[in-house]
């Protein structure tokens, strides 16, 4: 059965193969330029303000090409589950060839299972090297920029991307065999995928585990450390503030900036800190209206993991998408024993 298995398999396998060779050729080579880039970096840090600088260079050098690399990564488990897991079966069925094999010894669910097990670990093992060899390529740049948190760079490192490949691989299988029919199942799957991949990190994944929670003042060196202020609307907004005592810490969740008696800025007094504030010279990055809004006694209230929670958020995810993959696949070996003729 195993052997029948690759040999159905084996033109995806060699394309597999072939791929992972060519993103292991390029991240080795990215990867060794990003280490050059790390040594400039380090010889230009001798004080604060040429730290500062020179991480910011370092940073503008590579961070579009690591996020465009960790978005592609992120595109392998749902090319995975469109062209190998939604064909697996739903191309057997449409075609009638499931027959020959049900004729013979092999039970459904064995059939099944083979196949399940055969072209998932091939899924697995293509996502899970790729996934370490972005992951060694980025590791200067991860270790200087500490955003290991954002939701492109934790979906492609590390042992993530493994219980992704699983999930879509073991999706598009199912939708394959509920369907019957090749092309739907493939469309359902990468939609479906797609969907999951974005609802799982903006909504699952910051209560994995319970959240700390902080008051962060808003002085005027609190604003300039963040990364933006205001919304699309012009709402009294801050993003990208820093936890003092724990700088890389991924921030789940930022209240609206708030006055000493909790109630929401008003947006008239925020517009005007942002649009027309006093002349006082004031440096940094939001300069005098960094000034005008810490005179408004403001602060916000912070949910936050700290950084030494990674590892921790990285086996829970991966193990729920393990564990929602072997769901799947208990519910197709009943499906296919039970309903399918």
């Amino acid at each position: 059965m195993m052997w029948l298995n690759w040999r159905q398999f084996r033109v995806q396998a060699l394309v597999g193969a072939g791929a992972l060779a060519i993103i292991a050729a390029y991240l080795l080579y990215y990867g060794a330029d990003v280490r050059d880039g790390y040594d400039v970096y380090q010889a230009g840090c001798q004080g604060a303000a040429d730290c500062a600088q020179a991480r910011s260079q370092f940073r503008s050098a590579y961070e579009n090409t690591l996020l465009f690399l960790a978005a592609g990564l992120g595109l392998i488990p749902a090319v995975i589950g469109t062209f190998w897991g939604a064909p697996l079966i739903a191309r057997e069925l449409e075609n009638g060839t499931h027959r020959l094999v049900w004729n013979q010894s092999v039970t459904r669910p064995r059939w099944l299972l083979s196949k399940v097990l055969l072209v998932g670990l091939a899924a697995m093992i293509l996502t899970g090297a790729s996934a370490a060899l972005l992951t060694w390529a980025a590791h200067p740049f991860d270790e200087v920029v500490k955003n290991e948190f954002s939701t492109f760079v934790f979906g492609a490192r590390n042992i993530a991307p493994i219980g992704y490949a699983a999930l879509a691989f073991t999706l598009g299988t199912i939708a394959g065999l509920l369907l019957r029919r090749t092309l739907p199942a493939m469309a359902v799957t990468l939609v479906l995928f797609l969907a999951f991949q974005f609802f799982f990190p903006n909504v699952v994944r910051p209560s994995l585990m319970p959240p700390d929670k902080a008051t962060l003042p808003m002085t005027a060196q609190a604003i300039n450390e963040a990364q933006n202020l205001g919304s699309i609307g012009g709402g009294p907004v801050i993003n990208g503030v820093k936890v003092p005592g724990a700088p890389d810490a991924w921030i789940a969740s930022t209240s609206p900036l708030r006055t000493s008696d909790g109630k929401t800025l008003d947006g008239a007094k925020f517009n005007n800190c942002i649009n027309t504030p006093p002349k006082t010279g004031a440096s940094g990055t939001f300069g005098d209206a960094a000034v005008c809004l810490e005179k408004l006694d403001l602060h916000v209230d912070v949910r936050y993991h700290p950084a030494s929670r990674y590892w921790a958020f990285q086996w829970l995810e991966t193990s729920i998408y393990l564990a929602l993959s072997g769901l799947l696949t208990a519910f197709g070996l009943w499906r296919i024993r039970r309903r399918v003729s």
